[in-house]
């Protein structure tokens, strides 16, 4: 899985509410759904002169001017920097062959899919922050999809939305309560992706996390998962 293969699956998974190209950018429209869906991106050859034109538009939707960094964007950063933009939430994104996960199923009771969310997964993602807003974000997503409740002694443990872009799944959104983590419930939730993602087709598994997250970055190399791409953000 490349870094341009992790940038058209977030685009694909977690979708923004509206695109408008404007010169050579994509302004979206994130109604509230976090950074991945609000930040402008650089399309086509732009100059300096066009960076003014992306601010008035993000401002106009009611968004404060943020712009999502990829590989190869290097230019691009040292403009927004030089314009007072700093950098925000860098992102390590993880992969893996669905079958290294899926050949080593979680017990059926520990993790299993579902979609659309129940009552109960909505309160496990507005425990950690993920309110209305985020889970619209999920419910725009146009191809396969599901979310996984997770358990853990005989309770509701956790949540996570899981997605399909072509042969890539990605992971986004998995929660686990604070009073039931480190019990193996993020580890059985991510079997479960993989093992739902198999059956979809999928060939691969995915997701991004911020870099700052080390014990979610731990869990991820200790299944097996590897570092595939990294973007950032700038914001004034």
């Amino acid at each position: 899985m490349t870094p341009q293969d992790v940038y058209a699956t977030v685009e694909a998974t977690w979708p923004a509410a509206g695109l408008t190209r404007l010169g050579p950018w994509i302004i979206r429209d994130g109604k509230g759904g976090g950074k991945r869906v609000s930040a402008a991106t650089a399309e086509g050859d732009w100059a300096a002169d066009d960076l003014p034109e992306a601010e008035v538009a993000m401002e106009a939707l009611g968004q404060p001017p943020l712009f999502m960094l990829r590989a190869g964007e290097e230019a691009l950063d040292a403009a927004l920097d030089a314009r007072g933009y700093r950098i925000v939430d860098p992102v390590t994104a993880y992969a893996c062959p669905v079958g290294k996960l899926s050949d080593d199923p979680p017990d059926a009771m520990s993790a299993f899919t579902h979609w659309p969310p129940l009552g109960i997964v909505r309160d496990l993602w507005a425990e950690g922050g993920i309110g209305p807003a985020r889970v619209a974000v999920m419910e725009r997503a146009a191809g396969p999809k599901c979310c996984i409740l997770g358990r853990q002694n005989d309770r509701p443990s956790g949540a996570a939305f899981v997605a399909l872009h072509g042969p890539f799944a990605m992971v986004h959104a998995l929660e686990v309560t604070p009073a039931l983590r480190r019990l193996g419930s993020a580890q059985a939730m991510m079997r479960r992706a993989a093992c739902w993602a198999e059956e979809q087709g999928a060939a691969w598994l995915s997701l991004v996390v911020t870099c700052a997250n080390g014990p979610a970055r731990g869990l991820y190399a200790s299944l097996g998962m590897e570092e595939v791409g990294t973007y950032h953000y700038r914001m004034k």
